[in-house]
């Protein structure tokens, strides 16, 4: 079985707080900060999901030259990355990797105004120019 690579649900809470941020690099004291605005979680939590988060390569750390018990946390995979890799993985367990059966069951589920599928369609056309390029 394939490793997991992606923030899960609640690892995702904790990324949210990096994307957001405007510094590169965050201790554990700083996301647990931030965490407590945003959610309940323990601050033991935090620190066991950022190690996850270390583990899965979505975050490295550096052991502080002055304080060897503070860790400075840098994002090592974006947003996007990590939205690419889960919806990847997403297609795959619950479609059989069918992208288009993947698609077609969300655009069936969902209610859309007349712009929202007109940024649809423009989204369509540059990917189906993106692969015409490729040939």
């Amino acid at each position: 079985m394939e490793r997991e690579t992606t923030p899960s649900q609640s690892e995702w809470l904790i990324m949210e707080v990096f994307w957001a941020n405007d510094t590169p690099t965050m201790t554990a004291k700083e996301v647990i900060r931030n965490m407590q605005a945003r959610s309940d979680m323990s601050p033991r939590m935090v620190r066991v999901l950022l190690n996850r988060l270390w583990q899965k390569g979505v975050l490295s750390y550096t052991v502080d030259e002055h304080d060897l018990r503070v860790y400075h946390y840098t994002v090592k995979k974006s947003k996007e990355e990590c939205q690419r890799e889960k919806s990847r993985k997403f297609v795959e367990s619950y479609f059989g990797g069918s992208r288009k059966n993947a698609m077609a069951a969300l655009l069936q589920s969902a209610t859309l105004s007349e712009e929202q599928f007109q940024e649809l369609e423009e989204i369509l056309e540059k990917c189906k120019d993106k692969d015409n390029d490729k040939k």
